[in-house]
């Protein structure tokens, strides 16, 4: 029985992977990611004088998975923005954030709207404040996954320091961290499958495409940053813009994931909905 489902799920993705056009959207989506990647991070590094949090430790999440040189294409542009930053820095980042990012949240939106074969009825204001809600969410998000590993370090080897055992704790916290990384990003998902989609949606049915997103994005990752730095050099291809085509390949492979988790999730909804009549 389980064979079956796991068979009939992989023939329906491949279908869908085809006929709901999933490169190009991934395509869009990344453009779209790439738009709302640095107002959303100028924003962090703005709060920065209001969080007891290390500049060098902002992008510590990301940089555990991402492929190197888009990391340091990403250090290196914030930097250079942060260098010529003005009193109304974090006001102009705060709107270009909200629009740039609504616009990645509508992208994926329809994404995950044509999975679930339904049209989008909620009106403009709805939409956009959903979005917003959403950016809104992705910060403190972002701001959380950034002070727990911290805290917890320095609250961990306080307390394995009094039994002499701090060495331990810190080869275990370097276990634990990816743990957590890894668990962040489920949560980020399911929020994103659950409230997105215009179907309303039960929290757990989002858990499918949640796992996969944050398994296969980790994975991908992981496997786009070893092949760059060993059998790679895009610098020679393209340039001073090979840091900018391995960000862009990065993004496209991260939306690609996403939208096929939502597939995932619109797969097991009309299941279990047929199973119900």
């Amino acid at each position: 029985m389980k064979g079956d489902v796991r068979s009939s799920l992989l023939r329906l993705l491949w279908h869908r992977i085809s006929e709901d056009d999933l490169p190009g959207l991934s395509a869009q989506l990344a453009y779209y990611f790439l738009l709302s990647l640095f107002p959303l991070l100028i924003v962090l590094f703005t709060l920065i004088p209001y969080i007891p949090i290390p500049h060098q430790d902002m992008l510590g999440i990301i940089r555990e998975f991402a492929p190197k040189d888009a990391i340091k294409f990403v250090e290196k542009t914030i930097n250079e923005i942060m260098s010529h930053r003005s009193g109304g820095l974090l006001s102009f980042g705060i709107i270009g954030t909200i629009w740039s990012a609504s616009n990645g949240i509508n992208a994926t939106v329809r994404a995950f709207n044509k999975a679930y074969n339904v049209a989008e009825s909620r009106s403009f204001i709805v939409a956009r404040g959903m979005a917003v809600v959403l950016t809104f969410g992705m910060i403190f998000v972002f701001i959380f996954a950034l002070v727990l590993p911290i805290f917890g370090r320095e609250l961990g080897v306080f307390i394995f320091s009094q039994f002499g055992y701090t060495s331990l704790f810190i080869r275990l916290w370097d276990t634990l961290s990816i743990i957590i990384s890894a668990l962040i990003l489920f949560i980020v998902f399911t929020g994103l499958y659950w409230i997105a989609p215009n179907v309303k949606l039960r929290c757990r049915s989002a858990f499918p495409g949640a796992a996969f997103a944050t398994c296969g994005w980790i994975v991908s990752s992981l496997g786009l940053s070893y092949y760059v730095s060993n059998f790679s050099n895009y610098s020679l291809t393209y340039g001073s813009i090979g840091a900018i085509i391995v960000l862009m390949i990065w993004l496209y492979i991260s939306a690609f994931i996403i939208i096929l988790g939502g597939e995932i999730n619109a797969f097991y909804s009309e299941k279990n909905r047929s199973n119900c009549q």
